[in-house]
């Protein structure tokens, strides 16, 4: 069984500044590229932070307004700190949470969630930035075809690793939800089945069809 992989979904096409990226290049750059946040880097390429156009605006609420009345928000010391910078180094968030091209969905939706971040970047063993992956991203594993996923459920869980016959076990499934249908040897096997069926990429659900051979007792396994 194989899961989608964040470098099958990230975007290589990456946009990102360099640390000394100076305040107006880094807001034509977002500008221009259509995008709210982007990941800065190092001389070597290697991300560390993320820098959003919330960030830009510091400066902004840092100022007077034109009436000459001071600003309004009391900026905390590294809020102020942001306020004052003029380039992409002084207005990172960092560290960067940087995710693998290597890891599956699951593990990278986990890692956001955690980490509370929308966009990471993704780097290769060296560090080096190699794209972006984004929340909107992994949804598209929903897209896959039922006809895919069916296959992918009988071939790589239900024969293979769990043995069955593959005269035995069917796999229906319409528009992402799997239901397994057949006889199994072993009573035992039908949660495992199960389990193993929900956890393919762009299943929403499972309906068990599965039941026990006739002539075998429930948890043995006929010869």
């Amino acid at each position: 069984m194989l899961h989608r992989l964040v470098g099958d979904l990230m975007t290589s096409a990456v946009v990102s500044v360099r640390q000394d990226t100076g305040f107006k290049d880094i807001a034509e750059h977002l500008a221009e590229h259509h995008t709210a946040a982007v990941p800065v880097v190092d001389g070597q390429g290697r991300p560390v932070g993320v820098l959003s156009e919330a960030d830009l605006l510091r400066k902004q609420e840092s100022q007077a307004d034109p009436g000459g009345r001071p600003a309004a928000a009391r900026l905390l010391p590294a809020e102020r700190a942001k306020a004052d910078a003029l380039t992409a180094e002084g207005l990172t968030n960092g560290p960067a949470v940087m995710a693998r091209p290597r890891w599956p969905v699951v593990e990278a939706a986990r890692a956001m969630a955690r980490h509370h971040v929308k966009r990471p970047p993704v780097v290769d063993d060296a560090g080096r930035l190699v794209g972006i992956v984004s929340r909107s991203d992994l949804p598209r594993v929903f897209l896959r075809r039922d006809l895919t996923i069916s296959e992918e459920i009988r071939t790589g869980i239900l024969t293979p690793a769990l043995g069955l016959d593959p005269g035995t076990v069917t796999v229906q499934v319409t528009e992402g939800r799997g239901t397994p249908s057949g006889t199994v040897p072993q009573e035992s096997l039908t949660p495992v089945a199960i389990r193993l069926s929900e956890s393919v990429d762009g299943v929403i659900d499972v309906t068990n069809r599965l039941r026990l051979e006739t002539g075998t007792t429930a948890g043995t396994t006929q010869r």
